[in-house]
């Protein structure tokens, strides 16, 4: 069982931002931006690439609430997922890293 998978379990807390029937977003407890939130399906998916378009389009439109919630949505923000350990995923739980909060300091992908 992954540390997702607890929290949704209500198992090991979190520091809610919503919540519907098949997602929740929560703070990362090690912020990489002034707002760094967390969305993730309730059912355990691996990541990105097992996810269905279906299930990554509802997910989206969540992260899309979740921005206005956090007062983000207006100045912008940056949404990261990570696929793999090549790619930085640390846990195998499909979920994106909704980042804002003022200038982010990434550097720019061409």
């Amino acid at each position: 069982m992954t540390i997702f998978e607890k929290i949704v379990a209500g198992e090991i807390p979190c520091k809610k931002v919503a919540e519907d029937e098949k997602f929740l977003a929560f703070y990362d407890i090690n912020p990489k931006a002034p707002v760094h939130i967390l969305a993730i399906p309730k059912i355990c998916v691996k990541d990105f690439s097992c996810a269905s378009s279906e299930l990554l389009g509802e997910l989206c439109e969540f992260a899309k609430e979740v921005a206005k919630i956090a007062g983000i949505d207006k100045s912008g923000y940056r949404i990261i997922t990570n696929i793999g350990a090549d790619g930085g995923q640390e846990v195998p739980h499909l979920h994106l890293h909704i980042l804002g909060g003022g200038k982010l300091s990434f550097p720019k992908l061409a």
